[in-house]
């Protein structure tokens, strides 16, 4: 019998061929090597870092009918897709998290019965640090396929964050059938000052999030969301949401470097796919690509 927890050191090719499941195809990537910014520590934000991928995928056998036709097999194009979709999604701390969404990602693919995930960190420490997974269709987490529902983004000023309207604009919000997410703008008051831009939004960032908690007391409906997952449930549970931004904005991958409210708010629209965005207060530019709309402080009516 197999000593699995020896083959998990073993050489990823003979891991592969544990189990008794010589009648599965296999295919390789090996020492594909990326340039990312990951990891949990401070020292490696805003630096990129070399990790090194090895992936082995089980498969179905092909139909011989089908001969050499390259749009029925699970090519290697569709495994380094799978790597990069993941790396551009968003800015990871763990390496174990990267590789289960490399391992369901693959996992998607019709013919993958299963997958074996190593991931390496090459420059840091001595030697190579990593992490090596294995799932099978059983076993995975499954990528929701279902269609993101697509929210209304309202950003509220600091003048409209201390209007009187505020509640008749949520209880209008509300009587659509989309999701509704706040933003809210850095508060007027004095801050600390910081000697390098990169610690300046940090601050400006968790000034956002101090207003997003005090919008949150206002209201028993309200919940303040900070990480992707927390908003995937909201938006799929329909929870007045508002958004504490310093996470999703540091793990962004091509995320918006200003700390700029209203700013900010643009970019989340964009990328939560929102049907529209509500500025109340501030005036943001026509966009080609998500429907603005633009209010004063004073309006009743949305």
């Amino acid at each position: 019998m197999t000593d699995k927890i020896t083959l998990a050191f073993d050489d990823l090719q003979d891991r592969s061929k544990a189990d008794g499941n010589a009648h599965l195809d296999r295919i390789s990537l090996r020492n594909h090597i990326v340039d990312v910014e990951i990891g949990a520590f401070q020292q490696e934000r805003d630096t990129t870092q070399r990790i090194s991928f090895d992936v082995v995928v089980e498969v179905r056998q092909l139909d011989p009918s089908l001969k050499d036709d390259v749009d029925r097999i699970l090519s290697y194009d569709r495994m380094t897709w799978a790597i990069e979709h993941e790396l551009n999604a968003e800015r990871l701390n763990l390496l174990e998290t990267l590789a289960e969404r490399v391992a369901d990602r693959i996992l998607l693919e019709p013919q993958a019965q299963r997958v074996f995930v190593r991931i390496q960190k090459l420059d840091r420490g001595n030697g190579e640090l990593g992490v090596e997974i294995v799932r099978d269709r059983a076993e995975a987490a499954r990528i929701d396929q279902q269609e993101a529902p697509r929210p209304i983004v309202m950003f509220l000023s600091n003048t409209a964050f201390s209007s009187g309207h505020l509640q008749a604009w949520i209880d209008q919000l509300c009587a659509t059938e989309a999701p509704i997410l706040l933003c809210v703008d850095i508060p007027d008051l004095t801050r600390p000052l910081a000697q390098t831009l990169v610690n300046q939004r940090n601050i400006d960032l968790l000034a956002i999030e101090q207003s997003a908690w005090v919008l949150a007391s206002l209201n028993d409906r309200f919940e303040v969301v900070a990480t992707r997952t927390e908003l995937d449930w909201a938006m799929k549970n329909d929870q007045v949401s508002i958004w504490a931004p310093a996470k999703i904005v540091l793990d962004a991958v091509d995320g918006p470097q200003g700390s700029d409210g209203a700013e900010l708010a643009l970019w989340f629209a964009r990328e939560t796919n929102a049907v529209k965005l509500i500025s109340i207060g501030k005036t943001l530019p026509e966009c080609a690509d998500i429907d603005v709309l633009n209010l004063s402080a004073d309006v009743r009516t949305l």
